[in-house]
């Protein structure tokens, strides 16, 4: 089981494709998947870009996260949805409009066979960008 701030994902269930070797960076890993897959995940990364353009790119915990000032939101692709994990908060502050996908705490399932919210995930990186951000200058300030 791997833990990506209080949000529990077993490992074995996780990816589409098991067999691949581990992506060094979100291009490699979106290549893994299916093409009509790779549309959604790039669609994905590319709303998550526009949302908080400052954020950095990396994989971690084996999946594309983006961080500004840190962990700002992953996502990652499974057999029937899309997860998009943007913390307890993310999902508390977006509760009503998360209420016809499964949600659990930090994490949203996205089903393949309905349309992506792309505008709905804009939103809440755009929430998470400025919650981090406030973070950090909050501890800042205490220094």
């Amino acid at each position: 089981m791997s833990v990506i701030q209080g949000v529990s994902i077993s490992v074995e269930s996780r990816y589409m494709i098991t067999d691949q070797p581990a992506a060094r960076n979100i291009d490699e890993y979106i290549a893994g998947f299916p093409r009509d897959v790779q549309q959604i995940l790039q669609k994905i990364r590319t709303t998550i870009r526009r949302a908080a353009p400052q954020a950095e790119e990396v994989i971690s915990y084996q999946m594309p996260t983006f961080r500004l000032e840190g962990n700002l939101v992953h996502f990652a692709a499974f057999k029937n949805h899309i997860g998009l994990y943007p913390t307890p908060s993310g999902t508390e502050k977006f509760r009503e409009e998360l209420s016809p996908y499964q949600t659990g705490k930090g994490s949203i399932r996205f089903p393949l066979d309905k349309p992506i919210p792309y505008g709905l995930i804009g939103r809440i990186v755009k929430f998470r960008a400025k919650e981090n951000l406030e973070r950090s200058k909050a501890r800042r300030k205490k220094r």
